[in-house]
């Protein structure tokens, strides 16, 4: 008689953990830049709960696979709602790999590591990719999909982004980024500052008002 066969214990479900235990950012200028990406992508995007940002996050592109991954330093994932998320597991977001992808170079990287996240983005789907070099004399370097490949933008200087919109420019030595407004991407400081301005000639123009008898708040 034959004895029956047993059947493999199924292998337990794959941990992806949150973090992978690298820094940030080399040094404060690093992380300035990385802030300045994500807060000015999350501000455009504020009132579309269709499009998710993120930053220093884990991607994982394929399901039961937690070696696979990449954290870019922003990226920015159309179609996708907002909300927390401990990482990006594309299977659980409808199969949409983020489609804009930012990087800043830091003092730690080497070519051939970003290179090899120029193949991770380019295989598992991402639409538009861009190196940002911020340290003296500033430079960038952007990548476009095409027919399922990178095609590397020949020139930066003055490329608009497809997806987001911002025009990039580099007078001088000097690195900035134009939103699709045309204005400079701003960090929260300078939000801050011009606030506080528009609040200062506010109360001047009602003071000076009351100066001549007209109540301003019932204007």
């Amino acid at each position: 008689m034959t004895a029956p066969a047993t059947l493999a214990p199924a292998p337990p479900p794959a941990h992806y953990p949150d973090s992978d235990g690298q820094p940030m950012a080399d040094n404060t200028h690093q992380f300035d830049w990385i802030s300045l990406l994500k807060w000015n992508a999350e501000a455009q995007y504020r009132d579309n709960p269709s499009v998710f940002v993120a930053g220093d996050h884990l991607i994982y592109p394929v399901e039961g696979d937690a070696v696979t991954r990449q954290a870019p330093d922003v990226y920015v994932a159309f179609g996708r709602p907002k909300g927390h998320r401990g990482s990006y597991r594309v299977w659980e977001e409808g199969g949409l790999f983020p489609q804009v992808i930012f990087e800043v170079w830091s003092p730690s990287n080497r070519r051939q590591e970003m290179d090899d996240k120029r193949d991770f983005y380019e295989r598992y789907g991402a639409e538009e990719y861009y190196v940002v070099y911020p340290e003296f004399p500033a430079h960038l370097e952007g990548w476009r999909e095409d027919g399922g490949r990178f095609v590397r933008v020949v020139d930066m200087n003055g490329y608009v982004s497809p997806r987001l919109g911002w025009r990039f420019q580099v007078v001088k030595g000097f690195l900035s980024l134009l939103s699709r407004v045309g204005e400079p991407l701003k960090k929260p400081d300078e939000i801050a500052a011009e606030r506080d301005a528009a609040v200062l000639r506010a109360e001047r123009l009602a003071a000076r008002l009351r100066e001549l008898g007209v109540d301003p708040d019932a204007i």
